[in-house]
């Protein structure tokens, strides 16, 4: 993702195992990285979990911190981030666990910085966590399905984001092909599950919120079609808008444009 000051390119490498970030120069080109932290470990899946894997990074609203989801050693790892030369380093709170074999795909931040959220691909689980502002410590609050109770069929947790006013979560499921509602306590960060919509199509691999916070479009992979939904902005629920949008193949991303 792309520093607050819009100078600095901060990166997950999967393979690689290591957060990077990297200058942008005033044509939009990247130069030279910047840092390079890379993380160490494995954990309990040996087929998914025998090495480090950087799956994603969200710098904190205050764009001090770097928080990344690895998969591959069950941890949120929290690096501190320099605004003026684009550094990254290890934080002396340097990370947060999930259960072994969770799988931390993907991270979000509350809009106040307060709570942190991390979508856990492999046991199809949302952690969610409390940042202590000033030192970028997390601890964790809360685990919780992402999956009505009596599904029993096979998915793994793919996006997460918070809604603009901090009032839902929402998650994308693989395998149940649906979006994952979750309520917030604005005190404590908490999440109570509000519901699931399918995403009209299969394998919801990504999803974005504009920023007004009014609509959620959901790019699904394998059906190659984008599906666009309201938001309730007081109950956070979605409701389906017009017909679904075929894409020219499988989409992986989707992001609103500034």
């Amino acid at each position: 993702m792309v520093d607050k000051a819009g100078n600095y390119l901060v990166v997950a490498n999967y393979f690689g195992g290591a957060v990077e970030s990297f200058p942008i120069a005033k044509d939009g080109t990247l130069r030279e990285a910047a840092s390079v932290v890379r993380h160490t470990g494995s954990s309990v899946n040996k087929e998914r979990q025998e090495a480090p894997h950087a799956h994603g990074v969200q710098l904190s609203p205050d764009n001090r911190f770097a928080v990344a989801a690895d998969l591959g050693i069950d941890k949120l790892m929290v690096h501190r981030f320099n605004a003026a030369n684009g550094v990254l380093t290890p934080n002396l709170a340097a990370s947060a666990k999930v259960a072994a074999g969770a799988g931390p795909r993907h991270v979000a931040f509350s809009p106040s910085g307060r709570f942190v959220y991390s979508v856990n691909e492999l046991n199809s689980t949302v952690s969610g966590f409390a940042c202590d502002l000033a030192k970028g410590a997390l601890r964790l609050n809360q685990t919780i399905s992402t999956l009505p109770k009596d599904y029993s069929g096979e998915n793994s947790g793919a996006e997460i984001d918070v809604l603009p006013s901090g009032k839902a979560v929402y998650v994308s499921n693989r395998g149940h092909d649906s979006i994952a509602v979750f309520t917030v306590d604005e005190a404590k960060g908490t999440l109570t599950a509000a519901g699931h919509v399918s995403t009209r199509g299969k394998t919801p691999r990504s999803f974005a919120i504009d920023s007004s916070g009014r609509y959620l479009v959901v790019a699904n992979q394998e059906s190659s079609n984008l599906a666009v939904f309201r938001i309730d902005p007081k109950s956070g629920l979605l409701s389906p808008v017009g017909p679904v949008f075929k894409t020219m193949s499988s989409p992986s991303y989707v992001g609103f444009a500034n």
